[in-house]
């Protein structure tokens, strides 16, 4: 008779639809029972409308039907929260003092390093007002889901995103909204969208210290923060005031990061730091935290958020913020705690 990992291992060939990713990754095999030659699966009927519990069920009973010594196959729903599918082993907020100064980036940039070192990986986009992560991914799809529950949408290479801008009619449609929506907003992404068994959840915070922070640092089991800035004065004054929020809270600063630190003249390899002296130790030593790297101003770069096609990036510098990054997080051996 097939064991419980066995008909799992049937089971993750099924990619539930509007999403795209398997039943098992999605923690949505809820209960399995094989005995004298009949199979009984219970699965999980969050996010799923009529039409996609009947071609969920349908695939998974022929997935089941293969396995060796069984004579009878049973495929049921139950009901189940989101947040009871939902096994994130890692939540980590990227935060900035002020805007502009590539807390979104740093944040994509952040996630596509993790997923290219095998993690399951998502982006919970906070930053309610002003949400760029999928102009940056390229994605347009809207996300699936029923009355139950919400599903994410995938990126190419396979990095779960939600944000407010896969939801308006149009992506430059404004939002106008008081501090206490957007802090509703941010709860239902937290609590109401199926991200399933993730490795990492990355938050992109709005910047600042206000009301959509604060509500993500309350509600959120951070395992701490990434902070962004540049190296202009005004722009190290102000995430002075980020990194004593999250102090305040209580919130591990993981490390920093310096964006625009530096321009890398093509022709000659110079290195000219175009908004001053760089202020990346400075800040590390203010956060107590590690410098975990500095990007320059990236012409290609900028090309390919613009394009959507930031997934495709590759440089030398943010090879070394992933590695750092990575060194800095717990081994994905550790992810189990």
């Amino acid at each position: 008779m097939p064991s419980q990992e066995a008909v799992k291992e049937a089971l993750s060939e099924v990619l539930v639809p509007g999403i795209g990713r398997s039943l098992t990754r999605l923690n949505m095999v809820r209960a399995v029972e094989v005995a004298n030659g009949r199979l009984r699966v219970t699965l999980a009927s969050t996010a799923l409308d009529a039409a996609a519990k009947d071609w969920v069920q349908a695939k998974a009973h022929s997935a089941l039907e293969k396995l060796p010594d069984i004579e009878e196959v049973t495929v049921d729903f139950t009901d189940s929260s989101p947040q009871e599918l939902n096994h994130i082993h890692h939540a980590i907020a990227v935060m900035s003092g002020k805007g502009g100064v590539g807390k979104s980036l740093v944040a994509g940039l952040l996630a596509i390093g993790l997923n290219r070192q095998g993690y399951e990986v998502g982006i919970l986009d906070a930053d309610i007002t002003g949400p760029s992560i999928p102009k940056m991914f390229g994605i347009t799809t809207r996300p699936g889901g029923s009355d139950t529950g919400i599903l994410p949408v995938l990126s190419r290479s396979g990095i779960e995103v939600m944000s407010i801008n896969l939801l308006l009619p149009h992506e430059d449609d404004a939002i106008i909204w008081r501090g206490p929506l957007i802090g509703k907003v941010i709860q239902q992404f937290w609590q109401d969208v199926v991200w399933g068994e993730l490795d990492y959840l990355l938050v992109d915070l709005p910047p600042g210290t206000a009301d959509a922070p604060l509500t993500v640092m309350q509600l959120l089991p951070l395992l701490g923060v990434i902070i962004t800035f540049t190296p202009q004065d005004l722009a190290a004054m102000v995430v002075r005031k980020a990194m004593q929020m999250a102090q305040k809270m209580n919130i591990p600063i993981l490390g920093v990061v310096e964006n625009m630190s530096y321009l890398l003249l093509p022709d000659s390899g110079k290195r000219i730091e175009v908004f001053g002296r760089s202020k990346g130790e400075e800040m590390a030593m203010a956060a107590r935290a590690p410098l975990l790297g500095q990007l320059p101003l990236d012409p290609e770069l900028a090309k390919l958020c613009d394009e959507g096609e930031i997934e495709r990036y590759h440089s030398d510098a943010f090879t070394a913020l992933s590695q750092a990054f990575s060194q800095a997080m717990p081994r994905k051996a550790d992810s189990e705690g």
